[in-house]
């Protein structure tokens, strides 16, 4: 009887190889990749030079270059879209040397550039160093006094932004660091009504290094014989030893249902062909982890493998300029079981739009930040939408001696010097 089912299913994935193999020639015979249509495809075209000025406060080095040079590894890690955005700016058209044009004030404080043995980013000490960072800027230039940060962007690339912390429990108890609650914040955490997303945030990828994915490029010749393919963490016995807390159960709950379904090409190794073998798959896995972003998001959007987004309100990267919906399959946390049933009901015709659009080139430069950077790609993603807030409301400079902010509110902790 599992021989037969093992054949049935077998069969079912060469029908499926052979008609999105066909449908992958005809695109190729018409050498086109599908435009995004409507607003989003304009959004996602626009050219933020001219549209904005951006004044970069210069910090001493114990900021920024210091914390990098003690830590090289932050280069590479999925939070360093912190350290390439000041690097960026620093030699943009949009930035101007005179604060008094300036439409937006940068602060290059690494908040993530603190790693554990085995690369994994702590908070604890985040921040510390913000509020060191914004109590320097504030005593030395009078920008931040007039609006309280109004006009001034942080990236705030953790977990849960800029509530620093890798628990979402600990993180919400925590809130976003009050100093920051009249800035816009740059991140990588989006979840609709959640507090540690604040209204007017930019929602971005997180980093994953250009160059590196570009190396295991395959020839697009090669078809796509794997169904789904997934390749992670289902539990973290570590931090979570009960099972339940991590990824709300989702990941867990992908692992018991299909990991002996043979359409599911999932386990928790992590191959040196990975980066190839998304290129083989037709759908790639992107479940919530301890936040509900992760770099599958950018991974899959590069190789072209449709990613299948299990994370619940999640709020994704320039969601104004990019079709998620026409590109992606949102799964809610609960139907996981039926995840086989979704995916295999989904019609070729509609596989085939998803994976024209993923070809798109404009769509993959959105999700890169690549040095040196191009038109197109995630910073001036970052600037369109910076410049899209323009022009700011007069309601945001404050009157002579007017304070909103509360200095000395947050945890005790994060009021020790830094």
């Amino acid at each position: 009887m599992e021989m037969e089912i093992g054949r049935c299913v077998s069969l079912l994935l060469l029908c499926w190889v052979f008609v999105l193999r066909i449908g992958a020639e005809e695109l190729e015979q018409n050498q086109l990749a599908e435009r995004i249509s409507g607003s989003a495809g304009d959004v996602l075209e626009d050219d933020p030079i001219g549209r904005l000025k951006v004044f970069v406060y210069e910090l001493p080095s114990k900021y920024n270059k210091k914390i990098l040079q003690k830590d090289p590894r932050c280069l590479t890690h999925m939070f360093a879209a912190e350290i390439f955005m000041h690097r960026f700016l620093l030699s943009s058209p949009v930035r101007t040397l005179n604060p008094e044009e300036a439409d937006w004030f940068y602060t290059p404080v690494y908040t993530t550039c603190d790693l554990t043995p085995n690369g994994l980013p702590l908070p604890f000490k985040s921040p510390r160093v913000m509020r060191s960072a914004i109590q320097y800027i504030s005593s030395n230039w009078p920008y931040w006094n007039r609006t309280e940060g109004a006009d001034h962007f942080f990236m705030v690339p953790h977990d849960f932004g800029a509530c620093f912390h890798y628990q979402e429990e600990k993180a919400i108890e925590r809130g976003i660091l009050h100093m920051l609650k009249r800035a816009t914040l740059v991140q990588t955490f989006g979840q609709q009504n959640h507090v540690c997303l604040k209204e007017g945030s930019i929602t971005i990828p997180p980093y994953a290094p250009p160059q590196k994915m570009q190396a295991h490029f395959i020839p697009p010749e090669i078809p796509r014989s794997i169904f789904v393919y997934f390749r992670g963490l289902f539990y973290d016995v570590g931090n979570d030893p009960e099972g339940g807390y991590y990824a709300r159960g989702a990941r867990a709950s992908v692992w018991e249902n299909f990991k002996d379904n043979p359409l599911f090409d999932i386990s928790t190794d992590h191959p040196m062909t990975y980066y190839e073998d998304m290129q083989r798959a037709i759908f790639c896995l992107c479940p919530l982890g301890w936040a509900p972003w992760s770099p599958r998001l950018v991974e899959g959007v590069i190789f072209g493998c449709i990613p299948v987004i299990i994370a619940d309100d999640i709020v994704l990267p320039f969601a104004d300029a990019i079709p998620w919906e026409d590109i992606g399959v949102f799964v809610a946390e609960e139907d996981v079981p039926n995840l086989d049933t979704i995916l295999t009901s989904i019609p070729p015709d509609v596989i085939l739009r998803k994976q024209r659009l993923l070809a798109n080139p404009s769509m993959k430069q959105a999700m890169l930040f690549p040095q040196p950077a191009q038109p197109g790609d995630a910073f001036h993603q970052i600037l369109n939408g910076l410049a899209r807030k323009l022009p700011h409301d007069k309601s945001v400079y404050l009157k002579p001696g007017e304070k909103v902010l509360n200095w000395t509110a947050g945890p005790v902790g994060d009021l020790k010097p830094w």
